[in-house]
């Protein structure tokens, strides 16, 4: 275990700062074009896909009882990112509708640059951000993710995705032999409105009717209004598309990532519309140390879910006896995803898998790979 005093260094954490470098490759993609434009792809998951396979696993954990103070180079990283990333969009913004040199196709693809960093790194620091009882981080959170138009995922993630993950409630369980390209479409579908009827149910129960301003849709709504009359004073009607084009490369991402994270892993239905409660077997865990610096060990996915509020630097690994491993970080993962032949060939073994090493007792598993049990009660 690492101790508290190793934990809090600067040295310790600086590894997580390494996301700040795709600051610079998209101010060259921008400024260079062409060839340039690859270099944020490179610069992210190739690169970090690259040190995984140089520098292996990290299996050492943290001591769990480090405070809060002693965190703070861990939570700097996190708090600053939003004025990064609102520069790095309107800024880009504004000048790939003010210069000359960069044509059409290489504004879309500078833009999908400019959504690695805000969906590779931004809606992962806005998930850690969502987590927190403090209120300022919780801000953060809701204006990073109102520069990618998916507000609601702060409730569907919270409300919905942490209390019913592996049930048919939870939309971004990816079910065994869905293929990306449907789970995609399907959860852009779904997941907005069961956020909204999430929040209109906590509304009921406090009394309240689903317009009162408690509703945070509200907040979510004005945020993205925001983000978007922001996009189109900088950069007229073409800012507004560059704006979009980001939002989508972002969302799409997050989607990848959800995928991977729990794909064909389902809890134990009970009966009486209860299932076992989330243990640790129930998210795809990834050791990865490279990748992990760049998403803030969100890869330490089966702890995030057994322990939700416990910071990043302080979540803990697990081996194979406690939680499915995926055999590389999530960069080649997602990759992998994308085509889905070769996704169910590397991932649908280690399903069955798991199924026989955690839950021999079940001989039909039709019921939870269509989610034709109940509701959770």
């Amino acid at each position: 275990m690492i101790p508290a005093s190793q934990v809090a260094r600067l040295k310790s954490a600086l590894p997580f700062w390494l996301s700040l470098s795709l600051v610079p490759l998209i101010a060259l993609a921008a400024t260079q074009g062409g060839w340039a434009l690859i270099l944020p792809p490179l610069g992210t998951w190739w690169l970090y896909s690259f040190l995984d396979a140089v520098l292996g696993l990290n299996e050492e954990n943290a001591d769990t009882e480090t405070g809060e103070d002693q965190l703070f180079w861990y939570r700097l990283i996190t708090l600053i990112w939003f004025p990064v990333q609102a520069g790095v969009i309107y800024g880009t913004i504004w000048y790939a509708t003010h210069t000359g040199h960069l044509a059409t196709w290489e504004k879309i693809v500078l833009f999908f640059d400019v959504g690695i960093l805000s969906g590779t790194v931004g809606i992962v620091y806005a998930h850690e951000l969502l987590h927190q009882r403090n209120r300022l981080e919780r801000w953060l959170g809701d204006l990073l993710l109102a520069t990618v138009l998916y507000s609601h995922f702060r409730t569907e993630h919270l409300l919905v995705h942490h209390v019913h993950v592996g049930t048919p409630r939870d939309a971004v369980t990816a079910r065994y032999n869905e293929g990306f390209h449907r789970f995609f479409f399907r959860v852009l579908f779904e997941c907005p409105g069961s956020a909204w009827r999430a929040e209109k149910a906590m509304l009921a129960r406090r009394g309240r009717p689903v317009w009162d301003r408690a509703n945070p849709f509200w907040r979510y709504a004005a945020l993205q209004a925001a983000a978007l009359a922001l996009a189109v004073a900088v950069g007229g009607l073409a800012g507004l598309g560059l704006f979009l084009v980001q939002a989508i490369s972002a969302i799409w991402q997050l989607e990848l990532t959800n995928y991977v994270e729990h794909y064909g892993l389902t809890r134990k239905y009970l009966g009486d519309g209860k299932y076992e409660r989330v243990m640790p077997r129930h998210s795809w865990n990834a050791s990865h140390k490279a990748s992990n610096w760049l998403l803030i060990n969100l890869q330490r996915h089966s702890d995030h879910h057994y322990k939700p509020s416990r910071r990043f630097p302080l979540l803990q690994t697990y081996d194979a006896e406690e939680a499915p491993q995926l055999p590389l970080g999530y960069p080649v993962m997602t990759i992998a995803a994308m085509v889905p032949p070769l996704w169910r060939r590397i991932m649908n073994p280690k399903v069955r898998a798991w199924r026989r090493q955690h839950y021999p007792e079940i001989e039909d598993w039709t019921p939870y790979k269509t989610g034709a049990h109940p509701m959770p009660a």
